[in-house]
Parts: C-alpha cells; sequence; structure tokens
C-alpha cells in the first residue's frame, strides 16, 4: 500500500491501557497558560513509571469555566495504581501549574470511571489554612499562596483510554524530519482527545534490556549509525537515513485511529520522506493491535 507514492509498511502498532485525567488550566493571559500547559505535560515519563502528558488545545474564554484563556491537557498514567497517579500528578500540578500567577484548574474528564481527591497531595500546599467554596458551579480548594490564590477542583475525574499507538516515518534526509513531524503534529492536533506526549520522538525503545534498571533502552536494529557494526541484522531500509516517531494517547479508540491516519497523511506529503512503519513487540508489550492498513480504504 502507498500513499503519495511512499509505502505503508504491512505492520503494526501496539497500544495498552492507560489512565487519563483531562483538565483544563486556565490563567489571566495565554503566556501564562502556555507556560503552564507546556511545563507541566513537558516529561514523556509512562515507561517509567512516571505521569506523562500533553496539551490537547487552546481554548478560548468562552469555554473555560472561569471564563479566562485557558489549556485542555492530559495527564496519563501507565499503572494500575491510583494511589501512585495521585502522588505523581501532584507534582505536575504544585511545581508547574500552582507557582505560575493566578492560575487555576478544573476537572475536564468527558466519561469519568471514578475521582481522585486534590486535597491530600495539593490542597495541603496550604499548610492547614486552604479552604474550600463553590465556584463557577462546582467544588473548588482555595490555596493561599503569596499570588493569591491557588484554585483547584476538588476533584479530578480520570477515565480509562488506550497509550502508546504510534507510527515510524523514514526520512532521507534531516529537513524531512522535522517537516514532516510538524505537519503531522498539526494534523494531530485537530482531533478531540488525542496528545502527542512526545511530538516528534527520536529515540524509539523497546522493552528488552541490558540495563532493566534504566528501563527501556534503544531499539538497535533501527539505529541507522549502528548499521555498519550490525550488518544483516540491522532493520534500517536502505533508503532511510532517520527514523523519528510519533506516539499517540487518546480518550478512545476512534480518536487514536483518526490521529494516526491524518498523521501519516500529512508525513506522506513531504519530500524525503520514504516510507512509513510502526513500533511493535510481537504483542508483548500492549494487548491491543492496530494494523496501520486498516487506517485507509483504499
Amino acid at each position: 500500500m502507498e500513499i503519495n507514492g511512499i509505502e505503508i509498511e504491512d505492520t503494526y502498532c501496539e497500544i495498552f491501557d492507560g489512565t487519563c485525567v483531562r483538565a483544563i488550566i486556565t490563567a489571566d493571559n495565554q503566556q501564562i497558560v502556555e507556560r503552564a500547559a507546556y511545563d507541566s505535560t513537558s516529561t514523556p515519563g509512562a515507561v517509567i513509571g512516571r505521569v506523562e502528558g500533553g496539551v490537547e488545545s487552546f481554548i478560548d474564554s468562552y469555554k473555560t469555566p472561569d471564563g479566562r484563556k485557558g489549556a485542555m491537557v492530559q495527564y496519563w498514567f501507565g499503572m494500575d495504581d491510583l494511589e501512585k497517579f495521585e502522588v505523581e500528578l501532584s507534582y505536575r500540578i504544585r511545581q508547574d501549574i500552582l507557582v505560575k500567577p493566578f492560575t487555576s484548574l478544573f476537572d475536564a474528564t468527558p466519561e469519568a470511571d471514578g475521582y481522585i481527591g486534590m486535597m491530600k497531595q495539593v490542597g495541603h500546599c496550604g499548610d492547614g489554612y486552604e479552604w474550600e467554596e463553590e465556584l463557577y458551579g462546582r467544588e473548588i480548594i482555595i490555596v493561599p499562596i503569596a499570588i493569591p490564590d491557588f484554585k483547584i477542583e476538588k476533584r479530578l475525574g480520570y477515565q480509562k483510554g488506550f497509550m502508546g499507538a504510534n507510527f515510524w516515518y523514514m526520512c532521507q534526509t534531516r529537513e524531512a524530519v522535522i517537516e514532516a513531524g510538524q505537519k503531522a503534529l498539526e494534523a494531530i492536533n485537530k482531533i478531540e482527545g488525542v496528545i502527542t506526549p512526545f511530538d516528534i520522538c527520536s529515540a524509539a525503545s523497546k522493552p528488552e534490556t541490558n540495563y532493566p534498571w534504566i528501563g527501556p533502552t534503544t531499539n538497535h536494529p533501527y539505529c541507522p549509525s549502528l548499521k555498519p557494526k550490525l550488518k544483516e541484522e540491522s532493520l534500517v531500509p536502505e533508503n532511510a537515513n532517520f527514523i523519528p516517531e510519533i506516539v499517540i494517547n487518546g480518550l478512545n479508540m476512534e480518536s487514536v485511529e483518526k490521529a494516526m491516519q491524518v498523521g501519516i497523511e500529512a508525513a506522506c506529503e513531504v519530500d524525503g520522506v520514504t516510507g512509513i512503519s510502526a513500533g511493535n513487540y510481537d504483542g508483548k508489550l500492549g494487548k491491543y493491535k492496530l494494523h496501520l492498513k486498516d487506517l485507509f480504504k483504499f
């Protein structure tokens, strides 16, 4: 199968279950909203037992609970441990959102499977002086701080979703890596309910490793610089000098599939892209398989 003359490999990516908190960050101006949103979602950490996130979209003031500038963000956790998720999420909120001037955080999970209370790990940053009010039709914790005050919804909803969908786009040039990646991300960002936690990712990994204390390490057969050393073991195509990856998490499978489709189509518009593939591990990582050929009806 081809798109614009670019071969789409007959392969699949693996997708695994995750838990997502979807929330709205607001602030008085766009710069602060963007900084809080990007800072709190900047470190993809699911593979090492931490939270990872992404900015789903920036939203107009008339769509936010308090009528201010806003960002729709997602925070994901790959382990079945809500208590640890609560702690890890609190680090992102406390260190990246609460500390920025005039910020607030509200629940935006569309179909919550349950709720995580925010008092224990975030509200008590008020050192016992925090209080609760009903504001904007929501139960809000007020955390007194030096630029008064941080507001956070008393409970943030969480729901099950899908993590780790991915595609690789083989490139001949450095320019194609960036241009195709940016085009793919722009297309994906138009799909509601998905994020790209790594944006353009340069380090595809594998679960098997010689150094288990690190976690996933480099997927060495796909490293172009190792091709001379690996010889027949190398899986780098002849016409590829770079193999970037786009990873997608989504609230539902339909959104993930659509994001994969539009991202691949956008990447295939760029000169220097020579092929599309995906990372999989023979079904060892994720229980869902998304075949690239099923994304397109030709």
